[in-house]
């Protein structure tokens, strides 16, 4: 897959939820991870980071979101249960961008939606928490831009034979013979 993402949480305050979703972060190929305005024990954050993605991959930590910094050329998305926010299922990806999460019980600031390139919600009935969030974002990025062919029309997995006629090149290029042979 192209492109790089970063996946980030504001005011989180549960060690917890910051643990599994920098694991979750990690397994999904994350460039680089952050907090904004968090409250947590980072002792507690290794209980369930068991991958222990801060050996693998950049965290940041920035007090307010006006000192937040991101790559050149990098989006921000918002994950957030807002009414004009798009549909994740509808949403097209970034290829470099950084996702951001609010906390719990709690939404992100004003300040960091203004920030936001795009707002997008996971369409459920009411918040979910956000380690699951994290995972059902990253796992739409990872299906959308994958490289993963169609799904199937009729239930069950991809019809194999078809996906290898597709992925042949249309033409082969005949082999130069140099020399004596």
């Amino acid at each position: 897959m192209r492109g790089y993402f970063g996946i980030g949480v504001e005011g989180i305050s549960k060690a917890y939820n910051l643990g599994a979703m920098l694991r979750t972060g990690h397994a999904f190929g994350a460039s680089f991870a952050f907090t904004i305005n968090a409250f947590h024990k980072s002792t507690e954050v290794k209980r369930t980071d068991t991958s222990r993605s801060d050996t693998h991959l950049p965290f940041y930590e920035w007090d307010h979101p006006d000192d937040f910094i991101l790559p050149k050329n990098c989006q921000l998305v918002g994950v957030e249960l807002t009414d004009d926010a798009i549909d994740l299922p509808s949403f097209r990806h970034p290829i470099n961008c950084a996702y951001v999460l609010g906390p719990e019980q709690g939404s992100l600031s004003e300040a960091m939606q203004a920030r936001c390139n795009h707002i997008v919600k996971i369409p459920t009935k009411f918040c979910i928490n956000v380690s699951l969030a994290a995972a059902l974002t990253l796992y739409d990025r990872t299906t959308s831009l994958g490289g993963y062919p169609e799904r199937p029309v009729r239930p069950g997995g991809p019809d194999l034979a078809a996906i290898e006629e597709w992925e042949k090149p249309a033409y082969r290029r005949k082999s130069r013979t140099y020399g004596n042979g």
